[in-house]
């Protein structure tokens, strides 16, 4: 590979940094029969990490493994769209008999497969196309539990499901999840608070039904070595202000940290020395990249949400947002206007929060901001 700073998905052990006792935590859990729920902030690594888990020889070889990514579905058919696509997505490449077998269960699925040239299935069908999502949610679960291998299922961005009109949804999972003795699961999300809610509240339906793991920031120091190692391995350097500088300024989000090293590893000469002062260039190479981006999403805002949006960007991490402080500070509208303006937020992941405590989801899109005077 090109550049080791990979910025589009897991790529593999060699590209893939620490998370040693994460990893066998989870292994071990997994190969003992439980279920999990991994929850960190958004581009921690807690996908990549699954992907990592699931790249070991042993549940590679003993397992069939499947990664449903439920952030963009609205309703219980487009989650069961979603995972039936990921099963077909997994089986096909281990041959006829392997994904003849899912098919033969899951009979109305069959008018959403169809077959490529070579024989080999594919999943047609669009989000919110499926007509039975029950039946059909059913058929995947008898599947899994009759499959030729134990199964492991990850549903990334899990939370999702607390936003579907269906208020049933959680306890469903739940039935299904529970009488699948043959497969165990991976719920990992990204919004702590509903996350939390979800597992650790003794009304919600997956109250004490998994292991809840809370992932950490890499530590400073192991990912130091792994960036100075990567450039080294080119005969490229490193210096180590340069992780550090990185590591405070985006709070040790790995997914930012990466993609700032992917362009300063692009632009030290083999023999050459990355430095600190080239951070702000490539900072700001990114920025002027995503501008038109972040411009068309900020005036597509209503107007109470872009001011709340922009009193929250100042403050970094803001509290009390309808208190009579913040309001006079960042002259804001009423508490009501406020809440209504929140919600929306929240619902498009502009913002996220944390224990009460607000901030902007993307830090770029903070960082396009200042770079326009607009905070």
């Amino acid at each position: 590979m090109k550049n080791p700073f990979v910025t589009n998905g897991y790529a593999g052990s060699e590209y893939f940094c620490d998370r040693v006792q994460e990893t066998a935590t989870i292994r071990n859990l997994l190969l003992n029969e439980n279920s999990i729920a991994l929850i960190s902030p958004r581009r921690l690594g807690k996908t990549d990490l699954i992907w990592h888990v699931f790249d070991d020889n042993a549940i590679k070889k003993d397992y069939h493994c499947f990664v449903v990514d439920i952030y963009a579905t609205k309703n219980l058919s487009d989650f069961v769209n979603m995972l039936g696509k990921a099963v077909i997505d997994e089986l096909r490449p281990k041959g006829r008999k392997v994904w003849e077998k899912f098919i033969n269960v899951v009979y109305s699925l069959r008018p959403e497969i169809s077959f490529d040239m070579n024989g080999m299935p594919v999943w047609s069908a669009g989000l919110g196309a499926l007509n039975n999502p029950s039946i059909t949610l059913d058929e995947i679960f008898t599947y899994l539990n009759d499959a030729d291998k134990p199964c492991l299922v990850a549903i990334d961005e899990f939370q999702q499901i607390t936003r579907y009109d269906d208020p049933t949804i959680e306890a469903t999972i739940r039935t299904y999840v529970q009488r699948c003795t043959n497969a165990h699961f991976i719920f990992s999300g990204s919004q702590r608070h509903m996350m939390n809610g979800m597992f650790t509240s003794p009304s919600r339906p997956f109250y004490q039904a998994v292991t809840v793991i809370n992932l950490q920031p890499l530590d400073l120091q192991v990912y130091t070595d792994f960036c100075i190692g990567k450039f080294e391995s080119a005969g490229r350097h490193l210096e180590k202000e340069v992780v550090a500088i990185l590591y405070e300024r985006f709070e040790a989000v790995t997914s930012y940290m990466h993609r700032i090293l992917n362009v300063l590893y692009s632009r030290t000469e083999a023999g050459k020395t990355c430095t600190s002062d080239m951070v702000d260039e490539a900072v700001e190479f990114i920025i002027r990249l995503s501008s038109d981006t972040y411009e068309s999403l900020f005036y597509q805002m209503p107007e109470k949400q872009r001011l709340l949006f922009l009193a929250i960007a100042r403050e970094g991490k803001a509290s009390e947002i309808t208190g009579g402080k913040f309001i006079k500070k960042h002259k804001l509208n009423s508490a009501s206007s406020i809440s209504a303006a929140l919600k929306g937020l929240l619902e498009k992941d502009f913002i996220t929060m944390d224990r009460n405590v607000y901030s902007v989801y993307d830090q770029f899109f903070v960082l396009w901001l200042k770079f326009k005077g607009l905070i």
